[in-house]
C-alpha cells in the first residue's frame, strides 16, 4: 500500500477490507473511489468453479449491455458488396472485401470489432496469426460470423461485448464508465450477471461462481456478496 499513490491510499480507506458488500453497493462505492482524474471504467472480476480445460467448461458468450460500455468500438465487416453497404448504413465504420484485405495486409488493425459472413471466413485463414492473438478472429459464438451483418453491426456498436473465461476460471469484464452513475452501472452488471448464469454447464454440481470483486481501472478491489441483494 506504501508504494501506492496518496490519491490511491485515500479512496482504499473508504472501503472495508473484510467486508463483502451488496452487488449494488460495491457498484456505487466503485464509483466513489476511483483515484483517477479521467473517467474510468468499472469492471466485474468473476471466479468460477469451472475448469477451463473441459470444453463444456470453456466459457465464452457475449451480452449486449443495456447502457453500452461508454466506448467507441470501431466496427470493421467483411463481407460482399451487398452486405457491405447494409453495413455501412446500419454504422459499421470501414466494410467491404478490398477495404478490408488491403488494412489486413498492411497488418494495420484499425477496428475493435471484425465481422464476417460464413461465405468470407475462409479468406480470413491467411490473417489467422494476426487476428488471433488480438482476439479479433470473427467467431459464430460471439456473433461475428454472420449472414446478417447489419444487425451483427448495430448489436457491437449499441455496447455487444463478448466476454470469456481464462485459464485462471476468472472472467473480466467492463460494466461500463463511473459517468455512468451507479443506477446504470448495476443494471448493466445484472445484465451480464444474467448472461453468466445461462451458460452454466450442467456437468457443474458444485459452487459456479465463487468471488466476485468490481473495481474501477485504478481502484481499490471491493469484494461483493454475489448471494446478498
Amino acid at each position: 500500500m506504501e508504494r501506492r499513490g496518496k490519491a490511491y491510499r485515500q479512496a482504499a480507506e473508504k472501503v472495508e477490507k473484510d467486508k463483502a458488500y451488496t452487488l449494488a453497493d460495491a457498484i456505487k462505492l466503485a464509483t466513489e473511489t476511483n483515484p483517477s482524474k479521467f473517467d474510468a471504467s468499472v469492471e466485474v472480476h468473476v471466479r468460477l468453479g469451472v475448469d477451463p480445460r473441459q470444453a463444456d467448461q470453456n466459457i465464452r458468450s457475449t451480452v449486449v449491455l443495456p447502457h453500452g460500455t461508454g466506448k467507441t468500438v470501431r466496427v470493421a465487416v467483411f463481407a460482399a458488396d451487398a452486405d457491405a453497404d447494409k453495413a455501412k448504413k446500419a454504422g459499421a465504420d470501414i466494410a467491404g472485401d478490398e477495404a478490408i484485405v488491403k488494412l489486413l495486409d498492411k497488418g494495420a488493425l484499425d477496428f475493435d470489432v471484425l465481422i464476417a459472413t460464413p461465405a468470407y471466413m475462409p479468406k480470413l485463414g491467411k490473417y489467422a496469426r494476426l487476428l488471433g492473438p488480438k482476439g479479433l478472429m470473427p467467431n459464430p459464438k460471439s456473433g461475428t460470423v454472420s449472414t446478417d451483418v447489419a444487425k451483427a453491426t448495430e448489436e457491437a456498436k449499441a455496447g455487444k461485448v463478448e466476454y470469456r473465461v481464462d485459464k485462471q476460471a476468472a472472467i473480466h469484464l467492463s460494466v461500463g464508465k463511473v459517468s455512468f452513475g451507479a443506477e446504470k452501472l448495476l443494471e448493466n452488471a445484472n445484465t451480464f450477471f444474467a448472461s453468466l448464469q445461462a451458460q452454466k454447464p450442467s456437468s457443474i454440481k458444485g459452487v459456479y461462481i465463487k468471488s466476485v470483486a468490481v473495481a474501477t481501472t485504478m481502484g481499490p478491489g471491493i469484494k461483493v456478496d454475489y448471494q446478498a441483494k
